[in-house]
């Protein structure tokens, strides 16, 4: 008789790891000075808090749900995660290394930041396709998520990255200064 693989102490590892590859993600562009999505709309503050929160809450309940709970929540939170993956190697310029995308420059980055962040984003991509395996039968919602969301990512990224600028320009601080030199509103 075939032994039965134990439960796992720590369900969805794949989940749990594209939640910190996500993140990493925008704690990355923030560090670099771009800011963090939606900072252009409801302030930087507000907007960490909802990632920073977001990210947390996705982390623990990815560890606390039992497999078979909650996959169709997984599932697409599993699919907004490689739907902003694919939508920055789709909104933005790229080159191609080793077979694989490789964004040049995204939301204000480039040169010696591109390559730690084209690294995060291809964990991401891994950390996805990974978290495909821990959502049982509803992986149509995450694939799904992913028909939805990736096109509207693509179409939103440029335009938010417009609005950070402009928010820039207004009230230029450490978190957006990036966006801030690039427009001469703060001395380098």
């Amino acid at each position: 008789m075939p032994s039965r693989r134990p439960a796992s102490p720590h369900p969805r590892p794949w989940i749990r790891a594209g939640v910190v590859a996500f993140a990493a993600h925008v704690g990355y562009e923030l560090a670099a000075g771009v800011a963090v999505p939606l900072a252009g709309r409801i302030g930087p503050v507000a907007a960490c808090a909802l990632h920073g929160g977001g990210a947390l809450a996705a982390y623990q309940a990815a560890a606390r749900v039992p497999p078979g709970r909650g996959d169709r929540a997984f599932a697409v939170l599993d699919g907004f995660m490689a739907a902003a993956v694919l939508g920055h190697f789709t909104a933005w310029p790229r080159a191609t290394r080793a077979g694989l995308p490789w964004l040049t420059e995204c939301e204000g980055m480039s040169g010696r930041l591109m390559p730690a962040y084209n690294l995060i984003l291809h964990a991401s991509a891994v950390t996805a396709l990974g978290g495909l395996r821990e959502v049982g039968d509803s992986r149509r919602w995450a694939l799904g998520t992913v028909a939805v969301v990736a096109p509207v990512m693509r179409w939103a990224q440029p335009r938010e990255y417009e609005s950070l600028r402009a928010q820039a320009a207004r009230r230029p601080g450490w978190w957006n200064r990036r966006h801030a030199r690039a427009q001469g509103s703060l001395r380098p």
